[in-house]
């Protein structure tokens, strides 16, 4: 069993900056693909990050060259650091842990961006 737990949401200004954390607990999952994930109101949850176990990155077209994601391996900790933040990253987000049983979720955390 994998429990995330979120960190580091909530409001900012446009164009100004947030630093999301996840913290992993449990077993099975030290070194597996870690990510982010958010949903808007009334959309789908949408892909923001992935983050391999070596530090290789992906990320959607719309965060890219604004979003950074990384890990503390040592504390089974992922981050995204969010710059440049719009109206369009209001949302909630959601850190993932990819294991052999599945992906786990956190509970997410609110991010509003006022204009």
């Amino acid at each position: 069993q994998v429990q995330l737990v979120e960190s580091g949401g909530g409001l900012a200004q446009a164009g100004g900056s947030l630093r999301l954390g996840c913290a992993a607990s449990g077993s099975g999952f030290s070194g597996n693909l870690m990510g982010w994930y958010r949903q808007a109101p009334g959309k789908q949850r949408e892909f923001v990050a992935h983050i391999g176990s070596g530090g290789l990155t992906t990320y959607a077209d719309s965060v890219k060259g604004r979003f950074i994601i990384s890990r503390d391996n040592a504390k089974n900790t992922v981050y995204l650091q969010m710059n440049s933040v719009n109206s369009e990253d209001t949302a909630v987000y959601y850190c993932a842990v990819w294991t052999a049983r599945g992906v786990y979720w956190g509970q997410g955390t609110q991010v509003t961006v006022s204009s």
